[in-house]
């Protein structure tokens, strides 16, 4: 087992992150493919596609927490297990991968109930419309049945790429996001159910993934495998990985938060449109942020594994990849989106209004996102080295500290546009967390780096 796992902290680190992340940049892309279709789908039914697209946005902050959840314990566990495989411990690896299974066979059991006991009342609170909450509630209450194959298709998939598995990894994703694709027109339009349809499809192809890699864990290709005699909970498992994931649930369960604060300030603002501009705006912030968690995710395993393996130079040399790569990326993506936001808008609606409307707040929303690289790269290290309260620190800096505030302060201050006051207040916080973030990386991981340094290595 340890022979399958030596080419972590021996090939050539770039040859290496290329190896791992290309996969986990294409199944976040796939990813981001399967969450996009269905809002492009449901934003071209004739006649209600407006509505019915701001409809299903206003269910993304529920989304968001079902998929937040699973990320708190995906992110959270696969590091220890890759830091444990570093260090030969593989029965430990086992245990907190087993763990990690239960608790998420728990946490979908309670997240179903509470989403179809309580979706609408939620979805009102969420910034829904009378116009628009019939939409919402029919897309909620059909994808609340699939909530157990949300949470074991994206947070037991972290484990597969964690221990090297990446093209494994983006299979899982690819037979979901391509039955959705297959899936989503069939039901929306073919048999007309509309929002309910783009709802069942994602249902269905969830739980395609989620077989993919069930199958694949319980299997014996991998070098840790879920077993019976390690699923029994114990709290000195799964705590520490509650720990460590608890900063990528803040940053994924706080956006329903944010789109709380959002929607409610743009509904009073600027209406429906503001609304659904914001829909469109969170979709072409994936373009961001998923291949960013992509790079995140190919760089983790070789940055666990040799962290815990002692391995300084690798883990430096991982790092320095892994940001230049984010930030070359998100500086891409920035010059593309800022010559070119109307295009992103009309993937979305056909509805001119509201693309022009979109284009004009896209510049303002994603004005800093040529510097985002730096502030996924950062946060991602910490995770993979397992500094929990250093990878909490900035994201709840960033969200809580920074940006909800701004959303409510700027309206009052620029009074000639409230609107798109509102959008202000994302580049104006990201201004502030990527300093702060840059700053507290450069002294913690130094300082890790040189106690790493003065340990002898584990051959």
């Amino acid at each position: 087992m340890k022979d399958n796992k030596d080419f972590l902290g021996t090939e050539p680190v770039r040859k290496l992150l290329m190896r791992l992340a290309l996969p986990t940049i294409a199944a976040q892309l796939i990813n981001m493919l399967y969450n996009l279709v269905d809002r492009i789908y449901i934003g071209h039914i004739p006649e209600v596609g407006a509505l019915a697209l701001t409809g299903v946005g206003v269910c993304m902050p529920l989304i968001m927490i079902v998929s937040a959840f699973a990320a708190m314990v995906g992110t959270g566990g696969a590091p220890r297990t890759s830091i444990c495989m570093g260090k030969q411990d593989y029965d430990q690896a086992e245990k907190i991968l087993g763990n990690c299974f239960v608790l998420q066979l728990v946490i979908s059991a309670v997240l179903t109930a509470v989403l179809l006991l309580f979706n609408r009342n939620l979805l009102m609170a969420f910034g829904a419309s009378e116009n628009t909450i019939e939409y919402a509630v029919s897309y909620m209450n059909i994808y609340a049945i699939g909530t157990i194959f949300v949470q074991l298709t994206l947070g037991m998939n972290s484990f597969i790429t964690a221990q090297g598995f990446a093209r494994t990894g983006m299979l899982s994703v690819l037979i979901g996001a391509v039955s959705n694709i297959i899936l989503d027109p069939i039901f929306i339009f073919g048999l007309g159910m509309g929002v309910r349809g783009g709802a069942l499809a994602t249902v269905i192809s969830q739980a395609l993934s989620c077989i993919w890699v069930m199958a694949f864990l319980f299997g014996k290709k991998t070098p840790l495998r879920l077993r019976p005699n390690r699923m029994k909970l114990q709290r000195a498992v799964i705590l520490p990985c509650i720990a460590l994931g608890a900063s990528t649930f803040i940053m994924q369960a706080s956006e329903s938060i944010l789109s709380v604060c959002f929607n409610s300030s743009l509904l009073k603002y600027g209406g429906d449109i503001a609304v659904g501009a914001m829909t469109i705006l969170n979709s072409v912030m994936m373009f961001a942020m998923l291949p960013l968690q992509g790079l995140g995710q190919g760089a983790q395993p070789i940055i666990s594994y040799n962290y815990g393996a002692g391995n300084a130079s690798r883990v430096k040399a991982a790092f320095r990849l892994l940001l230049a790569a984010s930030l070359s990326y998100a500086t891409l993506l920035w010059i593309i989106v800022m010559v070119f936001p109307q295009a992103f808008a009309m993937l979305f609606t056909s509805d001119q209004a509201l693309v022009e409307f979109t284009g004009a707040a896209l510049r303002i929303y994603l004005a800093l996102l040529f510097l985002f690289g730096i502030q996924m790269a950062c946060q991602m290290t910490f995770n993979a080295i397992g500094y929990a309260k250093e990878s909490i620190t900035v994201a709840i800096l960033r969200k809580f500290i920074l940006l909800i505030p701004l959303i409510y302060i700027l309206p009052m201050l620029w009074k000639s546009n409230q609107t798109f006051a509102v959008y202000l207040a994302e580049p104006v916080a990201d201004t502030i967390a990527i300093a702060f973030t840059a700053l507290l990386f450069k002294i913690r991981f130094k300082a890790a780096m040189a106690e790493l340094e003065d340990k002898p290595a584990i051959s």
